[in-house]
């Protein structure tokens, strides 16, 4: 399904391509086939230098997002959990904020534009520094990591309401720029700065697969979880930098996508059960499939104009989290 969703997402556009020419255009590019070139050399471009990129760049993006998103409710042993839990996304948007306010709009050469590296750096040190305020004695209490999590957002949400007050208000362009970051959107630079996302992704989504049967050991709550032999302070620090590993990397290339990865997990929990063994592929292809969709509606629906993605996954994810939260009024069964 998702090499479907993939050929689908990259055929629609203002120019669309056959299916059939995709697949012998991508074909010719590993060098190992010679097909005839019976369409517009235009459209090699089109497909490797343009949609591609950006298609494969949200496959990485929904994989992340819904895997993070299973760890932290695997470890939190809660389906409202989200992958911005503890201020993963006030950091990245204020690290955005601080890219569109200074002079200069690259770092590294050409290889990363300001934005992205300034996100992930920012969505990092924000989650271990709530990781650090939440840390006592030891130990972590879940419910001083959310506490440290919603105080550490308020925190940093304001900082950067301060930052673009100060900014000069006629700089339309850069204020526009960074809304429609905030907003959700696949951008891709090239090919370099794919590759290094999609190596960062990879391995966290290894990491997670790891940690598949110390998740399930988590169900039976930490108590339990320590009575069977599982180191709980360092398995769950494992956890929550493997989740904000791949957070960071998805926001440094999307913004803020949202509900990707709490819907996701949430629907593959109700179709194939809580085994993390099962459920954390499933998720990481579900959430792909889901974002590239996603991304394929926004592009394609009001063309030429390009809607946030972000808007089509909250009008997917909003009404459901809504569902999630009347079913939290009764007891849940995990």
């Amino acid at each position: 399904m998702l090499i479907a969703v993939i050929l689908t997402s990259v055929s629609f556009g203002s120019v669309s391509v056959p299916i059939s020419t995709i697949v012998q255009i991508l074909l010719n590019g590993t060098t190992l086939f010679h097909f005839p070139v019976t369409w517009d050399a235009s459209l090699d471009v089109i497909i490797l230098q343009v949609r591609l990129p950006v298609v494969l760049g949200a496959v990485l993006v929904g994989a992340a997002l819904a895997v993070a998103g299973t760890l932290f409710q695997g470890m939190l042993r809660n389906p409202l959990a989200d992958p911005y839990l503890m201020g993963t996304s006030s950091g990245a948007a204020l690290g955005a904020t601080i890219a569109f306010v200074l002079p200069f709009d690259t770092v590294y050469g050409s290889l990363f534009p300001l934005t992205p590296v300034l996100a992930f750096v920012g969505a990092l040190l924000t989650v271990l520094f709530v990781y650090a305020l939440a840390r006592s004695g030891g130990q972590t209490p879940v419910i001083m990591l959310l506490l440290a999590g919603v105080v550490v957002n308020a925190i940093l949400t304001a900082c950067q309401t301060l930052i673009l007050n100060l900014w000069p208000s006629n700089d339309f362009g850069r204020i526009l720029g960074l809304y429609n970051w905030l907003s959700g959107g696949i951008a891709i630079v090239g090919w370099e700065s794919l590759a290094v996302v999609a190596g960062i992704v990879l391995f966290g989504l290894l990491l997670a697969f790891w940690l598949a049967n110390r998740l399930d050991v988590f169900a039976l709550g930490e108590e339990a979880a320590a009575h069977l032999g599982l180191h709980v302070e360092r398995t769950k620090f494992l956890i929550v930098i493997v989740a904000s590993l791949l957070t960071a990397a998805a926001v440094s290339i999307s913004g803020l996508v949202g509900f990707v990865g709490l819907v996701t997990p949430h629907c593959m929990r109700l179709l194939l059960g809580p085994r993390h063994r099962t459920l954390l592929p499933a998720s990481a292809l579900g959430g792909a499939i889901f974002l590239t969709l996603a991304d394929m509606l926004a592009r394609v629906l009001l063309a030429p104009t390009v809607i946030p993605v972000g808007v089509f996954t909250a009008l997917v994810g909003a009404p459901f989290f809504l569902f999630l939260l009347r079913s939290s009024k009764r007891e849940y069964k995990w």
